[in-house]
């Protein structure tokens, strides 16, 4: 078998995502955030990152001034209890319940079931692969399309 006729063709995104990458709370450590933001752009997305020390009411409001597709949120501090769920809450009352929100940290185990159920569409830990994170939500964002095109 050639070369050629071992590779692959992957599908492009169906458009060019925007994603919000924020640091909630008052963690200071942004390598992470930093890493996928990175990691991101090289996937084809366009990232806005907010910085450190973000509150959820100003990430949503970036959210929606930007008109992003999903937002990032990265939490160290043990925070992420409170301020996980209170961007999804924002999200949707600011109707844009549509915008998928993703995160990572250091999170027990424990807790990703109760962030998923209160409306985090996934959660990464550390050491997980990037483009396992790239490549669920580039699914995430193109299923979504998917779905209102319906």
């Amino acid at each position: 078998m050639s070369s050629v006729a071992s590779l692959r063709i992957i599908d492009p995104m169906q458009r060019h995502y925007r994603v919000v990458m924020a640091k909630p709370g008052l963690d200071g450590h942004d390598r992470g955030a930093r890493v996928i933001s990175r990691a991101l752009r090289e996937a084809g997305f366009e990232v806005i990152y907010t910085g450190l020390h973000q509150t959820p009411e100003q990430i949503v409001d970036t959210v929606l001034e930007e008109d992003a597709d999903a937002v990032g949120l990265s939490v160290l501090s043990g925070a992420h209890l409170s301020l996980m769920p209170r961007v999804v809450d924002l999200l949707r009352a600011s109707d844009a319940g549509d915008v998928v929100v993703f995160g990572g940290g250091i999170i027990p185990d424990a807790d990703i079931p109760v962030l998923e159920s209160a409306g985090v569409g996934k959660i990464f830990t550390p050491g997980a692969p990037l483009a396992g994170i790239t490549g669920w939500l580039e699914a995430a964002l193109d299923d979504r399309e998917t779905a209102r095109a319906t």
